[in-house]
């Protein structure tokens, strides 16, 4: 068998995906060197909270920013800012672990802004799903809606491909419902809170919007009007 000595060791990744990993990355080393009292002295062990309270996204300062009108840029940066600070280094790795995955997989496919749109507008649906529901007062904090806007253009990515070759489209749908089945399952058996609802809305609003951001979307949305 020929032996690729020039080979990477590792699959190389699209660079959007390095660029939307690294800030992650560092955040928690920077997060976990302070938890872990290796940096920051007595202040270190505050950094995470610290970080939570200045990015998480809040629906109820959401609500209220919009019954006055007023937007204060800082908080809206929470809008963009809350996937690249986890609740805890477990939560960073996961969500890391599944923003390489499938990052990797659109990344291939998609432009480097298209994978941007897709990332950045789940994370906003999210957290707009959760304004709009008024007993939500749970904070957004980590990358796991924007991964499920990942996984939505990955879902999309199979139906168009499964659709190609006449197959069962909703196959593509597995993934999706073996993950919310599993969520389910957890809060049943373990309790937990509404976080299912950013989820399933960062999936569809990646569903959607790979419509128009995937290659030749566009000219396909006006082919499905024009059909109708």
């Amino acid at each position: 068998m020929y032996d690729d000595r020039n080979a990477p060791p590792l699959n190389p990744l699209p660079p959007i995906v390095w660029i939307l990993a690294l800030p992650m990355i560092a955040m928690e080393v920077v997060l976990g060197l302070g938890s872990s009292g290796l940096a920051g002295g007595m202040e270190g062990a505050g950094w995470r909270l610290q970080a939570m309270e200045r990015f998480a996204f809040s629906p109820d300062l959401m609500r209220m920013m919009i019954d006055r009108g007023e937007y204060p840029p800082e908080h809206l940066l929470r809008l963009v800012a809350y996937p690249f600070v986890h609740a805890s280094t477990t939560d960073a790795v996961f969500a890391l672990v599944i923003l390489l995955a499938l990052g990797k997989m659109v990344g291939e496919v998609f432009r480097w802004w298209a994978v941007l749109v897709v990332f950045f507008g789940s994370a906003m649906a999210a957290a707009l799903a959760f304004t709009l529901l008024p007993s939500v007062q749970q904070p957004l904090v980590g990358a796991f809606p924007a991964d499920y806007g990942l996984i939505g253009s990955f879902t999309f990515l199979l139906w168009t491909g499964l659709a190609a070759a006449g197959a069962n489209r909703y196959r593509a749908f597995s993934l999706i419902a073996f993950l919310l089945g599993v969520q389910a399952l957890f809060s049943l058996l373990f309790g937990g809170g509404v976080g299912w609802v950013a989820d399933l809305a960062a999936f569809v609003a990646g569903f959607a919007l790979s419509f128009i951001v995937s290659p030749g979307g566009w000219a396909r949305v006006l082919q499905m009007i024009r059909q109708r």
